[in-house]
């Protein structure tokens, strides 16, 4: 069984990964490992120890504090979620989607004033839903 902390920071490695638009292979490569212990480490099977994750922080160019931020609150809603299931649409680790980061991503292309009429209009739809 993986240790709470060491998904967590996994996580955070496959997040930032994705928010940069990097695929585990080119992670690897900066890193000078193979892309199959970047899979582990990102679902919490394997550790990372204090140099390796240093060398990931620099090469998702974020400090290796950004790995652990959040964690106290993880652990609390891993405890809430325990106790009872949630009713919401949303999921809990909505950063964990896929196609959610690429729909900010995509989101945050568009130009800024389209942007808060993109931004009004999906309001107006999920209060109608």
């Amino acid at each position: 069984m993986a240790h709470p902390v060491d998904v967590h920071v996994g996580k955070r490695v496959r997040h930032r990964r994705w928010l940069v638009g990097m695929t585990q292979q080119q992670l690897a490569q900066k890193v000078g490992i193979k892309f199959q212990q970047i899979q582990k480490y990102e679902t919490g099977a394997n550790r990372i120890s204090a140099s390796r994750l240093w060398d990931i922080a620099d090469a998702l160019d974020v400090p290796v504090s950004f790995f652990f931020e959040g964690i106290e609150a993880d652990q609390v809603e891993n405890a809430e979620t325990s106790k009872a299931e949630k009713s919401e649409s949303v999921p809990a680790d909505i950063l964990g989607d896929k196609e959610a980061l690429d729909l900010v991503r995509s989101y945050y292309a568009i130009p800024e004033n389209q942007r808060r009429r993109l931004f009004e209009l999906a309001r107006v739809l999920s209060d109608v839903a």
